[in-house]
C-alpha cells in the first residue's frame, strides 16, 4: 500500500508537470510511477496471493428467492420503470442504493457461509423407537469475521437426509470459536441409515435470499431392532423358562460347597447326613454348569405372503426380529451363555455380553428370504442335542425336523 501511494503521488505530480508544459519532467515521473506499480504487481501481489486462503472460491453457494425477496425485486422493477420513464435523478439514486443492497447481501452471505466446519456426533448404540441425543458442532475458522443466523439441515432440498430430519439454528458463531447444540433423534424402524450431506443455510443480512452451502458427509449408522419388552415377550418368557427347566431336569451337578440353611433355600438341597452330624441344618451348593447355554435362532425363510414391502404383510417378520432382539437382550441381562444364528450368520457360544451387539447388528439388517431357498438350515441344527434352542420361524409345524422338537422351543411368526 505504501508503494502504491508513492506511485499515485508521483503520477499526480506528473499530471501537474504536464499542465505546466514541462513535458520531459512529466514523462520521467510517469515512467517512474508505472515502474513502481509494475514492481508491486510482479513481486508483492503474487506473494500476498500465496499467503491468502482461497478455499471460499471453491464453495458452491445456491441462492433461493424468499417471499420477502420477491416483494423487494418487484419494488425494484417498478422503480426501474419509473426512473426510465421520468428521468428523475433522485429515482436513479434510490434505484442504485436498492441494487447495492442486493450486491451487499450476496457478499456478506458468502462471507458468513465460508470457513465453517461441521461435526455431527451420534451414540455408538442406537435402538429403534427410542430417543437418542446427537450433538452438532459448528466451528468458525475465519480469522476476523463472525457468522450469523446459520441453519443446519440434513440433506438438501432434492435429497433429504435420513438421520437429521429437522433443521438446527445457530444464531451467532464467533470467529475462531465453536458452538454446539444437542438434538433428540428417534428412528422409527431398524436398519442402516445414511447421511450423504448436510446443508448450511443463511438469510443474513436482509432475508431477501436464502443462501445454502452443501457439506459432504459419510455418516452411516446401524439402528438395532426395538428391544423394549412387548406383550408377546411377557407371554413367551414364562413358557420359555418352563421349557428350559424341563430340558435340563434330572441332570447331575457337581458339589461346590456346604453352608447353613437359609429361609429362602429349598428343602430338597438339605444335606441330612451333614445336618445330623453337625447339629445344624446344612444345604448343598452346586457349581454352575451349562443350564444357561442357549442357542437363539432366527429362520429368515418365509412364504411369499411375507416376502413383501407392504408394512401390514411384513409385520409378522418384523415382530419376530424385535422379539429375537428382546430375548437376546434378556439373556444378556441375566449373564447367560448365548449363541445366535441365522442362515448366513453365526456367533460363537460365549457370554451374552460379548456377542450381544454383534447379534443386534445382524438383526438390524436381516431380511426375509423365500422359503424355497431355505435348504437344510433347520435340519443342520438337529444334530446338536446338548444345547437348548429357541427358534423363531415361519415354517409349518409339519415341516420341522423331528430331531429339533426334543431340544428346542419354537416361536412361529404367524402366531406373534
Amino acid at each position: 500500500m505504501l508503494a502504491l501511494s508513492v506511485a499515485l503521488a508521483i503520477a499526480l505530480f506528473s499530471a501537474a508537470a504536464s499542465q505546466e508544459g514541462r513535458l520531459w519532467l512529466a514523462a520521467i515521473t510517469t515512467a517512474i510511477a508505472l515502474a513502481i506499480a509494475a514492481w508491486v504487481a510482479i513481486t508483492i501481489v503474487p506473494a500476498l496471493a500465496r499467503r491468502t486462503s482461497l478455499r471460499w472460491l471453491a464453495y458452491q453457494v445456491d441462492y433461493r428467492l424468499t417471499r420477502e425477496g420477491t416483494i423487494y425485486l418487484a419494488a425494484v422493477f417498478i422503480l426501474v420503470l419509473a426512473a426510465v420513464n421520468t428521468g428523475n435523478n433522485l429515482l436513479f439514486l434510490i434505484l442504485g442504493c436498492l441494487l447495492a443492497g442486493i450486491l451487499i447481501s450476496g457478499v456478506l452471505s458468502r462471507v458468513v457461509l465460508t470457513g465453517i466446519d461441521l461435526r455431527f456426533d451420534l451414540p455408538e448404540h442406537i435402538f429403534a423407537k427410542q430417543p437418542v441425543l446427537a450433538e452438532i458442532e459448528l466451528r468458525n475458522e475465519k480469522q476476523a469475521w463472525p457468522s450469523f443466523s446459520l441453519l443446519v439441515a440434513g440433506g438438501t432440498k432434492k435429497k433429504p437426509g435420513e438421520i437429521l430430519t429437522r433443521p438446527i439454528f445457530f444464531p451467532y458463531l464467533p470467529r475462531l470459536a465453536a458452538a454446539r447444540q444437542k438434538v433428540e433423534l428417534r428412528f422409527p424402524k431398524r436398519g442402516v441409515y445414511r447421511q450423504d450431506a448436510f446443508e448450511i443455510r443463511t438469510r443474513f443480512p436482509f432475508g431477501f435470499f436464502e443462501k445454502a452451502r452443501e457439506v459432504k458427509s459419510t455418516i452411516e449408522i446401524t439402528v438395532y431392532p426395538h428391544v423394549e419388552p412387548t406383550d408377546e415377550f411377557y407371554e413367551v418368557l414364562p413358557l420359555l423358562s418352563g421349557e428350559m427347566a424341563s430340558f435340563y431336569r434330572g441332570r447331575g451337578h457337581e458339589l461346590h460347597s456346604l453352608r447353613e440353611y437359609r429361609p429362602t433355600d429349598s428343602v430338597r438341597f438339605v444335606d441330612w447326613k451333614v445336618t445330623a452330624k453337625s447339629g445344624r441344618m446344612m444345604v448343598r451348593e452346586f457349581e454352575r454348569e451349562d443350564e444357561r447355554r442357549v442357542m437363539l435362532v432366527l429362520d429368515p425363510f418365509v412364504g411369499p405372503s411375507l416376502l413383501t414391502d407392504a408394512p401390514e404383510r411384513a409385520a409378522p417378520f418384523e415382530r419376530a426380529v424385535s422379539l429375537a432382539a428382546s430375548i437376546a437382550w434378556h439373556f444378556h441381562e441375566i449373564d447367560s451363555v448365548l449363541q445366535f444364528r441365522t442362515e448366513r450368520f453365526s456367533t460363537p457360544m460365549a457370554p451374552a455380553s460379548e456377542i450381544i451387539y454383534d447379534t443386534l447388528r445382524e438383526l438390524a439388517v436381516v431380511e426375509p428370504q423365500l422359503l424355497s431357498a431355505g435348504g437344510r438350515f433347520l435340519d443342520d441344527l438337529g444334530g446338536d442335542q446338548e444345547i437348548f434352542k429357541i427358534i423363531l420361524t415361519a415354517r409349518a409345524q409339519r415341516s420341522i425336523p423331528s430331531l429339533l422338537w426334543s431340544s428346542s422351543y419354537f416361536l412361529f411368526m404367524d402366531r406373534l
